[in-house]
């Protein structure tokens, strides 16, 4: 899961450094100048957001409302008097500085359920759908909805899946995207193919997929087709 934290006080973004490292799959990035933060939050989407409201000139509350869509919003202020402002604009928490690391665990917490069920949402169903591949001497059958994504392994493609170990088959990235529905999975790379649903974040360089934040390459000669079925979407 990949922050931000945008506050102008040094010590509060350390404190939330220090928290995330605390928690497993949590990486932050922190800055003290709002306007920095938020260019490099419209570039790489990040899944949540810590904000503060007072930052001298620059009201939280309003850079708020710039967020781009599918980033969780979680405000960390001392001015509890906003809070009202912080849920009329549909963050999912409020931190009352100083707060404790039970309590931002929480939040967080509860961020990463959001997730969850927002990634369930734009699941196709596929529930049922299976492809067959060679494994050593044996068929093996793979549920689509359980590939996380595909990566090449030299002569051999290295399936990876939701709570399972990886399957590996002797085959090219070709052959295997061959047994698998166009309009879900797209090569992103030479070495690389995803369902698209499970895409985070993106830009034209890397994507970053829901499952443990895993970020993977976009090769440029696969980015432009990526990006228009992305947009399309």
């Amino acid at each position: 899961m990949r922050c931000i934290a945008i506050d102008d006080e040094p010590i509060a973004l350390s404190i939330i450094s220090q928290f995330c490292q605390r928690m497993e799959d949590v990486e932050v990035s922190t800055y003290s100048d709002p306007l920095k933060g938020m260019e490099q939050l419209r570039k790489c989407r990040p899944d949540i957001l810590f904000l503060d409201i007072e930052m001298g000139g620059f009201n939280g509350v309003d850079l708020a409302r710039e967020l781009p869509p599918g980033v969780l919003l979680i405000f960390t202020t001392a001015y509890a008097q906003f809070a009202l402002d912080g849920f009329d604009l549909n963050a999912i928490d409020f931190l009352h500085k100083p707060f404790s690391f039970g309590r931002f665990e929480k939040a967080v917490e509860k961020a990463k359920q959001l997730l969850q069920l927002q990634s369930l949402s734009q699941q196709p169903l596929l529930t049922e759908e299976e492809i067959t591949v060679k494994v050593e001497y044996k068929s093996v059958k793979i549920r689509l909805a359980e590939i996380i994504y595909i990566e090449a392994m030299d002569n051999y493609v290295r399936i990876h899946l939701n709570n399972a170990r990886p399957i590996l088959s002797k085959m090219s990235m070709t052959s295997i995207l061959k047994l698998l529905p166009s309009d879900i999975f797209q090569r992103v790379h030479k070495s690389f193919i995803v369902p698209t649903y499970r895409i985070a974040s993106y830009t034209r360089m890397q994507l970053v997929l829901h499952y443990k934040a895993t970020t993977i390459p976009i090769g440029r000669t696969y980015a432009d087709e990526l990006l228009k079925h992305l947009t399309l979407d």
